[in-house]
């Protein structure tokens, strides 16, 4: 059970430093893509509108990968930069009608799902960052968000990587005691045993010669057999140690 137990609380730390090796990398290569995380040229976006919805809602997050402008066509989801209120931000919607250029760029009409009409402006092809992978995850991109904090990266970053480390160290430390941690040979064992024995003989003699009843006798047995019983799981106890 011992052994069972130590397994799973190594599994869970090691999924922990590894989610938490994970969510490192997408922060730092946040703040050096402006803005955009990426871990193994996959990028995950929170959803910020229920533009697309039911597709996606706001607050999940989804999947985009960089793709090639001519492998685009209608009806791809994609990540691009927009302006709205002023304010140059990332928005995902629905490629509904392509043009292309005399000078090898491409425009793209893109539209929301949830959206009436479709956006005002063209995207243009620098403006693209990906095309949506169609993976998600619901509600996961509020964490991911949080995660990008200052306060987010310190609970549930730092605290986690700290916590394995002090595990680690001190699952070092149980191993060099038990290293050092004397053990009892087969000579030891069986002299232990033949000892139990000769005091299980003697308080047996000694119920007899002092005209002790039946009754009397049976339980000064089964003490000392007890007493043996006990010694013995002592030193299975050790031995499995």
């Amino acid at each position: 059970m011992k052994k069972a137990l130590k397994i799973i609380v190594n599994a869970l730390a090691w999924i922990l430093l590894i989610l938490a090796f994970l969510v490192t990398i997408l922060v730092f290569t946040s703040e050096r893509n402006n803005g955009i995380p990426s871990l193994f040229g996959v990028m995950p976006m929170t959803v910020e509108s229920d533009s697309m919805a039911p597709t996606f809602k706001k607050g999940d997050m989804i999947f985009v990968k960089e793709t090639d402008l001519y492998d685009l066509k209608v009806d791809d989801v994609i990540t691009f930069y927009t302006v709205i209120d002023g304010n140059r931000v990332k928005n995902t919607h629905r490629i509904v009608a392509i043009e292309d250029l005399d000078n090898s760029a491409r425009n793209f009409t893109t539209k929301g799902d949830n959206n009436p009409v479709a956006d005002e402006s063209p995207t243009y092809s620098s403006d693209i960052i990906g095309r949506w992978t169609g993976a998600k995850i619901p509600g996961f991109g509020k964490v991911l968000n949080f995660l990008r904090t200052k306060t987010g990266f310190f609970i549930c970053i730092l605290i986690p990587m700290a916590l394995f480390f002090l595990f680690e160290l001190y699952k070092f430390i149980v191993t060099l005691i038990e290293v050092k941690k004397p053990k009892i040979s087969k000579e030891d064992e069986e002299e232990i045993k033949r000892k139990a024995i000769e005091e299980f003989l003697a308080k047996e003699k000694a119920s007899a010669g002092a005209g002790e009843t039946a009754d009397n006798a049976a339980d000064a047995v089964k003490e000392a057999s007890d007493e043996i019983k006990e010694t013995v799981e002592v030193i299975n106890e050790n031995n499995e140690e």
